[in-house]
């Protein structure tokens, strides 16, 4: 650094005269002293400091190496501008002339003079702003992964390929998800892949020439058919079919199905009652079952109505193997709980098997 200070020393061409003003001030006496000291001095720097003639110039001005150390925080407000706060402390290399005065009391008890290092601090708030068109951000406040988030989000370089997802037997499963991957074609499978086997006979859906067959008359031949005699109350029954009668289920009464609140979704005490009564559906090859569900005062109550019995009908017909064609579709009918789907022998019942959504937009997803 470079400095060149001036001093008020002077009164015009001639010193003050400080000799008016205490030369022994008590502490309580000091501000009124600094007071009287400025109204005395004319506030003109015009004065020679004094000079260290053994020290390095340049241009004519006294020169010292300096140390700089301090700390500084600067605040985003935008891509062009951002606030700075900084303090930084200057420390000369061993000079006591940076303010014009070298010597000085030690204090006003201790008169021997005494000399030090001077020191300064700058204290600066300041505004930065990036210049030009092209101008950018500080790099330290970019993310380097940005680019590739962004890209990744929304892209406008890169050509995803569309996903090409394997299904090698066609039964609609993907190859990842299928666990029967050599399903033969046309034969309906559930959400794994696996071919339907509706009666648990171990003879697929496909192939199987009586696609019900009762767990009595089991096993069965390799067509699927059981080798037990039909009993006489189903030779009854059918003799009495031809005459457009009805036979009688006896299956009994089944349990109810509850939701909470305003949920779609089985619990798993539901799954456990839904598990029971398939396998007394499954016992019972002659019987329908009817799936009720209730409420219809409103469009909202009625989809939910719809959307419980249609999860009941799909839980027995996908997880537990039911025919749905033993189903009888019921919503929004009166007299029940609306959070309670109820099953019962539908066998002397009239009624569809599916049933479309009477107001698909306020379908509830599990």
């Amino acid at each position: 650094m470079i400095y060149n200070p001036k001093i008020d020393a002077h009164n015009g061409t001639e010193n003050y005269d400080f000799s008016t003003l205490s030369q022994n001030p008590t502490f309580s006496e000091r501000r009124e002293l600094k007071k009287a000291v400025k109204n005395l001095l004319d506030g003109e720097y015009e004065s020679a400091p004094e000079q260290d003639n053994l020290r390095a110039k340049v241009f004519g001005t006294q020169f010292r190496p300096l140390f700089t150390f301090g700390v500084g925080i600067q605040y985003k407000l935008n891509k062009k501008f951002s606030l700075a706060l900084e303090d930084r402390i200057g420390v000369p290399l061993y000079t006591d002339l940076l303010d014009g005065q070298q010597w000085q009391a030690n204090s006003v008890l201790n008169p021997a003079q005494t000399r030090g290092n001077d020191t300064y601090n700058f204290l600066s708030l300041g505004i930065n702003m990036a210049f030009g068109g092209k101008a950018v951000e500080p790099l330290w406040w970019i993310n380097p992964l940005d680019y590739a988030y962004n890209e990744i989000n929304k892209p406008n370089h890169m050509k995803l390929p569309k996903p090409v997802l394997d299904d090698a037997d066609g039964d609609g499963v993907t190859d990842q998800f299928d666990n029967e991957p050599n399903t033969p074609a046309g034969a309906p499978v559930d959400a794994h892949g696996v071919s339907r086997d509706t009666d648990g006979d171990g003879v697929p859906d496909s192939k199987d020439k009586e696609l019900i067959t009762p767990t009595q008359c089991q096993p069965v031949d390799a067509d699927g058919v059981g080798k037990c005699p039909p009993p006489d109350c189903c030779k009854v029954i059918d003799s009495l079919m031809q005459y457009g009668i009805r036979g009688r289920c006896n299956i009994g009464d089944l349990p109810s199905i509850t939701f909470k609140g305003k949920t779609v979704s089985l619990s798993k005490d539901a799954k456990a009652l839904l598990t029971g009564i398939a396998s007394k559906i499954r016992d019972n090859s002659e019987c329908k079952i009817a799936v009720i569900g209730y409420c219809s005062s409103t469009k909202s109550e009625q989809q939910l109505s719809w959307d419980r019995v249609n999860t009941v009908i799909n839980y027995l017909v996908e997880k537990e193997g039911i025919s749905d064609d033993r189903l009888i579709f019921k919503y929004g009918e009166e007299g029940g709980d609306c959070n309670t789907v109820d099953l019962r022998d539908g066998t002397q019942e009239d009624g569809p098997t599916t049933v479309p959504a009477p107001h698909p937009n306020l379908r509830r997803r599990r």
